[in-house]
């Protein structure tokens, strides 16, 4: 199958989970994971309809992002969606080549703010810089020792302080969770990252507290974004099911 009818397939299916949700398709944003894959593959994707970009290396991202800006592919959403190393946070507001081209000097969204060290590090970046950014603060639902994020207790007690800083808005939550056969395994999990966003939105409103919009769910990949669409995702970062699977050096 071609990119473009992968990208059909995949579409498909969001759309079908979301009426069994009894949701829009339309509230689900679809984040094409381009990690590996060459420019070529992106300009195919985005030709093909595809706008939402998502990279897990801020390095690779703005790579990308200089090259897709001058290939003229316009318009492309990019997504950073892996852990920032707070060496490398700087990286996550652009990099000096695209500052003076508007609206390609930032991501759109920053998926992974994993723990209050990278939180306040990018708070800090981005006041000295004049701007603000759009971040989700990645939960470890599941409790894996080899997965970043915040535990949900860990969260609570961190929220206040992380309200505090002056420079990020916060647009909800994403987890990531295991790889497993059967998808149902993980529907749990996906269903406790909602329930958690939903105590969020009663505990600091956005009408109270309008640096927290609460209003995204970032969880579910290839093998389980049917699933968590199915539990309220409002992203879904698929790579595998558009681009096929990744070969690393």
């Amino acid at each position: 199958m071609t990119i473009a009818e992968n990208l059909r397939h995949v579409r498909a299916r969001m759309a079908e989970a979301a009426r069994r949700a009894q949701r829009s398709p339309d509230e689900i944003t679809l984040v094409a994971v381009s990690k590996t894959k060459p420019l070529a593959l992106i300009a195919e994707t985005a030709a093909a309809g595809q706008v939402d970009f998502g990279e897990n290396r801020v390095e690779e991202l703005w790579l990308k992002a200089e090259a897709a800006a001058a290939a003229g592919l316009d318009p492309i959403r990019w997504h950073a969606i892996g852990t920032i190393q707070s060496r490398k946070a700087k990286l996550a507001l652009g990099p000096p080549a695209l500052e003076s081209q508007p609206g390609k000097g930032a991501v759109c969204l920053i998926h992974a703010v994993d723990r209050p060290k990278i939180a306040q590090r990018l708070s800090r970046l981005a006041a000295e810089n004049n701007r603000s950014l759009d971040v989700l603060l990645e939960v470890n639902v599941s409790g894996e020792v080899t997965k970043q994020g915040f535990s949900p207790n860990s969260l609570v007690d961190a929220l206040p302080a992380l309200l505090d800083l002056p420079a990020l808005r916060y647009c909800g939550l994403m987890t990531m969770a295991p790889y497993v056969n059967d998808a149902e395994i993980v529907r749990p999990l996906f269903r406790q990252l909602r329930c958690l966003l939903q105590d969020l939105q009663h505990t600091y409103p956005p009408a109270q507290f309008p640096q927290a919009t609460w209003q995204h769910l970032s969880m579910g990949m290839t093998g389980d974004f049917e699933v968590a669409i199915e539990e309220g995702a409002t992203i879904v970062r698929v790579g595998t099911a558009i681009f096929g699977h990744r070969e690393y050096e």
